[in-house]
């Protein structure tokens, strides 16, 4: 399959899948999106499985470059820049009705290798950047040097997969989950956090 032709399936698997939801989504649906046939499609991808598993590789890569590409001229901008990329209000882009959908692809995961192996990956790159960017900073002196990075990073990313999960379940402001990690980050990690916030 050449590339164009990638690129239009995996992007009609986009506006297919914040159209319907994953659960609803047929083959079929994402060949009118595509403006192909049913049988086009399928003769790229046998299943409905396997479109999802190379549409997550898809994503994966946009999202890579997403989390490693935050701007930031020192450690504590680097995190700040991070948590304003992965905790966005549901109105802008991507929006409520992907983040939805790629709920319901979750809840696949357990059941799916394939999905699994490929969510793994997005939760991966999310705790290699911030452990990253903790590590620099405890270097730097702008962090609290009796942090480990590991377990802050664990925390903070367990943290922002419940708030996106939140977020979609019982629709809470993902702005205020911003809010209260950004909180926990000037309290916990930074070296500089004021002494009353500490107590």
């Amino acid at each position: 399959m050449d590339d164009d032709t990638a690129t239009e399936i995996l992007a009609a698997t986009y506006r297919a899948l914040c159209q319907h939801g994953y659960a609803a989504l047929t083959v079929k649906d994402i060949a009118a999106e595509a403006d192909r046939s049913k049988a086009s499609i399928h003769y790229y991808y046998d299943s409905k499985e396997n479109l999802f598993a190379e549409f997550l590789d898809f994503l994966y890569e946009r999202y890579t470059a997403k989390i490693t590409g935050v701007d930031g001229s020192t450690p504590r901008e680097e995190l700040d820049s991070l948590l304003d990329t992965v905790l966005t209000d549901g109105r802008t882009i991507p929006g409520q009705e992907f983040r939805t959908a790629l709920l319901e692809i979750k809840a696949q995961a357990p059941y799916n290798d394939a999905f699994r192996t490929q969510l793994a990956r997005f939760d991966a790159v999310l705790f290699d950047q911030l452990r990253e960017i903790i590590v620099a900073g405890i270097e730097t002196g702008e962090f609290d040097d009796t942090v480990e990075p590991s377990v802050a990073a664990e925390f903070l990313v367990t943290t922002i997969t419940g708030a996106h999960t939140r977020h979609v379940a019982t629709d809470r402001s993902i702005d205020r989950f911003n809010e209260t990690i950004t909180r926990y980050a000037e309290t916990h990690l930074f070296a500089d956090a004021p002494a009353e916030a500490t107590r």
